[in-house]
């Protein structure tokens, strides 16, 4: 039975990944594109050595979780593989951010729900009501229409926000089975320590290969503009917030539900970017943005009458 206090304590999560996420998306395009750091996947390795290096201390020197152990290869194999799923998200994401303004980047980033409830039918085999379905069908349209009237448009962009998005739904759908799993259990801060080694291990080799000036970029821009370790460090210690509230609100309430909430942060981001980046926008983008927030408002109706 729940008890009082929980609705209070999910609203407290939900405002704090909300923060973090949005903190983290206007970092993210402003170090990528307004800064000349040119980087997404060391940006990424370096949001993920942040997550292991806090998941850590949190859990062995602070002692705010229990430590728990990998029970099976099994347990282990579907860690390893949401640790890459979750690296070609991220990656994805900073990438369009290259090439997108954040309205665009969120509008398609808008459509996960339709790419979770695919997920979900293939993973878990759980099926939902045809109306249920059916208000998918607003959700990828309005993207289709924003996309049509966006005066930003650009195809690599826009593949790899698309691309990113389905590597996100399926990462919500794949932790919400590791952190809900009667067998495979693992608590949000534990499954964050496991993943984020693997993550960086990942990512180290794409950096040097893909980015090989780097370290010299980066260190020329860490002299020309004083702020920029800051700014590294800060957007570093908000992405551990954002992964570790994400697995929370997961945890908490459900990977629809996690995309359904998303996607209002994604109208509040929309607004904050426009203010803050002055990106051009069109009556059609804003247009099919709104029936895509709609759909989503739609799905998630449909899903609490016929679950």
């Amino acid at each position: 039975m729940a008890t009082k206090s929980q609705p209070l304590f999910i609203t407290t999560l939900i405002i704090l990944w909300y923060s973090s996420n949005i903190g983290v998306l206007l970092l993210n395009k402003f170090l990528l594109s307004n800064y000349g750091f040119r980087f997404p996947i060391f940006l990424t390795m370096c949001h993920m050595t942040a997550c292991a290096v806090l998941s850590y201390v949190s859990i062995m020197f602070l002692k705010l979780v229990p430590f728990q152990g990998i029970k099976s290869r099994s347990q282990l194999l579907r860690i390893s593989t949401l640790s890459v799923v979750f690296c070609a998200s991220v990656v994805g994401g900073n990438v369009s951010l290259r090439f997108l303004p954040v309205s665009f980047n969120q509008a398609v980033g808008a459509t996960t729900p339709f790419f979770t409830a695919l997920f979900s039918y293939f993973m878990t085999f759980k099926r939902e009501a045809w109306v249920t379905y059916a208000a998918l069908v607003p959700v990828v349209a309005g993207v289709v229409i924003a996309s049509g009237g966006e005066p930003s448009f650009h195809l690599y962009g826009f593949i790899m926000c698309i691309s990113a998005t389905a590597a996100r739904a399926f990462k919500s759908v794949l932790q919400g089975i590791l952190l809900s799993s009667e067998g495979e259990k693992l608590n949000s801060m534990n499954l964050l320590l496991y993943m984020s080694p693997i993550a960086v291990l990942v990512l180290l080799p794409a950096t040097l290969i893909m980015e090989p000036d780097v370290l010299d970029v980066t260190l020329s821009l860490g002299v020309k503009h004083k702020f920029m370790w800051l700014l590294l460090l800060a957007n570093s210690v908000m992405a551990y917030a954002a992964n570790l509230t994400n697995f929370l609100v997961t945890k908490h309430t459900s990977a629809l539900t996690l995309q359904v909430l998303g996607n209002a942060k994604g109208a509040v981001a929309v607004v904050i970017s426009i203010l803050l980046f002055r990106n051009p926008v069109t009556f059609i983008g804003i247009a099919g943005y709104s029936m895509t927030v709609m759909g989503v408002a739609a799905y998630g109706e449909t899903k609490r009458r016929y679950k």
